[in-house]
C-alpha cells in the first residue's frame, strides 16, 4: 500500500508540476503580447506628433513667408516650398 501511495503522490506532484508550468508559460505569452502591443501603440504615437511637428512648422513658415511678403520683406527662396509653390508651366 505504503508503495501505491508514493506513486499516487508523485502522480499529482507531477500533474501539479505541469499545470503550474503551463500557466506560467500563459501569463508570459500574454505579458509578451501587451507588452507588444504597447510598444505598437508608443510607435504610432510617436508617428503621430513628428507628423503634426511638421505640419506645425510648415503652417509656421508659410504664416512668416506671407507676413514678409506682406511687407515686401522677402527674399527668393525656393519654389519647392510648400507654402510657396512653383508657377503652373505653360
Amino acid at each position: 500500500m505504503s508503495g501505491q501511495n508514493t506513486s499516487q503522490t508523485f502522480a499529482n506532484n507531477a500533474e501539479t508540476t505541469s499545470q503550474a508550468q503551463l500557466a506560467r508559460d500563459e501569463m508570459l505569452n500574454q505579458a509578451s503580447q501587451a507588452s507588444d502591443q504597447t510598444s505598437s501603440y508608443t510607435s504610432q504615437a510617436t508617428n503621430l506628433l513628428q507628423q503634426t511637428g511638421e505640419q506645425m512648422r510648415n503652417i509656421a513658415q508659410g504664416a512668416a513667408d506671407a507676413v514678409k511678403n506682406t511687407l515686401g520683406m522677402n527674399k527668393p527662396t525656393s519654389t519647392d516650398h510648400p507654402s510657396n509653390p512653383s508657377p503652373p508651366r505653360t
